[in-house]
């Protein structure tokens, strides 16, 4: 209600988004305080009453205020791990097959389709930007924005390379194959971030957005990829119908990047996409997702485990996320 808030609107815009993420950590601690006060009462006016089922019955009313609580901290603490600059920004996650060939391109569309029902079970919104398709099965790379409070304080944690073993279904002998995948995360960068891009240092270049066809598919080259010549670092979006938004988001994909790149020079532990990871292959996973000769989903960086893998495929990876989150700030 100030007088001249609305004159800037994109300022306007990142004050109203700051005091929403204020209210993500005061919504829940109110919930706590209003659960514990609660169930105080409610012990209270237990302690009160002569009747035996009154007195059941408000012991009963209480634990589950008292749950409501625990739940509410829960989620407190967890947020409280999530310090880092970006940690509240949207997110950009990247997929990449690797060794494996036909196999790998599957295990790219699965775990693309875990991540989507991860953002989906949390009320995030997803957006595909962009999609390459396998040769035969699967994808090659996908690109997704996750928009959400703190989706990149979260999915950070998932960055690296993710390891499949089962039992080929393109496999007429029924061999068990491994096949591995590459997950990059970065962080949407605000507009009030500098981030030094030179229109010299870029090729862009455009092509026909793929799809399965219909009278809805895209006859022009509409989908945009862009090339960052000083890193390498390759963008491209294919979401939009208009080659203009298109450019528009690639270019804030690239921002994201070339803004986590940039960051990564000036950091030791470089556990990155762009660092120190190692090639897409053995021994350079973070997690593995075993389905025969037994069930487990096992992360190598905290030991975490579970053998409830169709939960895993199916989005629950919060304990995975919570186990590295909570590494993290440990060794911190």
């Amino acid at each position: 209600m100030a007088p001249g808030f609305w004159d800037d609107p994109n300022k306007a815009r990142a004050v109203i988004d700051e005091t929403n993420r204020y209210r993500t950590v005061l919504k829940p601690f109110d919930a706590v305080a209003t659960a514990l006060e609660d169930a105080e009462l409610l012990i209270e006016l237990g302690e009160m009453e002569e009747d035996n089922a009154q007195r059941a019955q408000a012991a009963k009313d209480a634990a589950a205020s008292l749950k409501v609580a625990e739940a509410g901290f829960e989620q407190l603490e967890m947020q409280s791990l999530l310090s880092g600059e970006l940690d509240g920004s949207n997110a950009y996650l990247t997929l990449h097959a690797g060794a494996g060939g036909t196999e790998s391109c599957d295990w790219a569309e699965m775990l693309l389709r875990m991540y989507r029902h991860y953002a989906e079970n949390n009320g995030f919104e997803v957006e595909v930007l962009e999609l390459s398709p396998g040769d035969e099965a699967g994808i090659k790379s996908a690109t997704i924005q996750i928009n959400a409070d703190f989706a990149y304080g979260y999915l950070k944690a998932e960055r690296g390379v993710h390891r499949l073993v089962r039992i080929s279904p393109f496999d007429s002998a029924k061999r068990r194959h491994t096949s591995f995948v590459a997950l990059d995360v970065v962080a949407e960068v605000a507009d009030d971030i500098e981030v030094e891009i030179l229109d010299e240092d870029l090729r862009v270049d455009t092509y026909r957005s793929s799809g399965a066809g219909g009278q809805h598919v895209n006859t022009t080259d509409s989908a945009v990829r862009i090339t960052h010549l000083p890193t390498g670092i390759v963008v491209a979006c294919q979401a939009e119908r208009s080659q203009h938004k298109n450019r528009a988001k690639a270019m804030k994909v690239l921002r994201a990047r070339v803004y986590e790149w940039t960051l990564d020079q000036t950091r030791k532990d470089m556990e990155k996409f762009y660092g120190e990871k190692g090639e897409i292959a053995w021994g350079s996973q973070i997690r593995s997702y075993v389905l025969q000769p037994y069930t487990m989903v096992k992360d190598h960086r905290t030991s975490e485990e579970t053998s409830n893998v169709n939960a895993v495929l199916n989005g629950a990876i919060q304990p995975f996320i919570e186990a590295y989150l909570k590494k993290e700030a440990a060794e911190g």
